[in-house]
């Protein structure tokens, strides 16, 4: 931000009228100022766990998603578990389309996918229209989604990180706002018409 003005996590973006979009800051100096955006976009910049988050993988990710919705689960966060439910062999796409759907669908606030390699869930999930499906593999890569890339669904490569890994990007993604700033505007162009 231009100003150097801290921005609290729990900004708002609102708008009534989509013809021009004002974004409201609640600042650390505790007063609110209003910012005119480039574009009419609608970012959230953290998550608000009210709803549930997605989880899903398939037969390589069984495993990993045991241990991230048991992670969930006791940092009291509700989850919805759309499988797999065994190591038996199944097909990614079956349970990527269902975690894409409930977030698109605004019935999660975000989602996490499990596979192999992660790359599968990815493609699957980035068919959906306003899902941002990012693929990680270390914890920078897990917080830069989410600080700058504004990430929705987050996607593990179960079969090339270890459990603390996978349990850290977890926590640094679900715990880590969107920037905004110059990176909405690079996010807003994202979407096809």
């Amino acid at each position: 931000m231009q100003s150097g003005v801290k921005v609290n996590e729990q900004d708002n973006i609102t708008s009534k009228d989509t013809s021009c979009v004002l974004l409201i800051v609640n600042c650390s100096l505790h007063f609110s100022f209003f910012l005119p955006l480039q574009k009419c976009i609608i970012m959230e910049s953290a998550f608000d766990f009210k709803k549930p988050i997605a989880v899903g993988a398939d037969h390589a990710g069984y495993a990993y998603k045991t241990i991230v919705v048991n992670l969930l689960k006791g940092k009291d966060l509700e989850v919805k578990d759309f499988g797999t439910n065994s190591a038996e062999p199944v097909d990614y796409p079956d349970f990527a389309h269902p975690v894409a759907e409930a977030v698109e669908k605004g019935e999660c606030i975000c989602g996490i996918l499990l596979c192999g390699s992660a790359n599968g869930v990815a493609i699957t999930a980035n068919k959906h229209k306003g899902i941002r499906a990012a693929i990680s593999w270390e914890s920078d890569i897990a917080r830069l989604c989410r600080q700058h890339n504004n990430a929705n669904i987050l996607c593990i490569p179960s079969r090339f990180v270890s459990t603390p890994e996978a349990e850290e990007m977890v926590n640094l993604f679900l715990n880590t706002p969107f920037e905004g700033g110059r990176h909405e505007k690079r996010v807003g162009k994202i979407a096809c018409n």
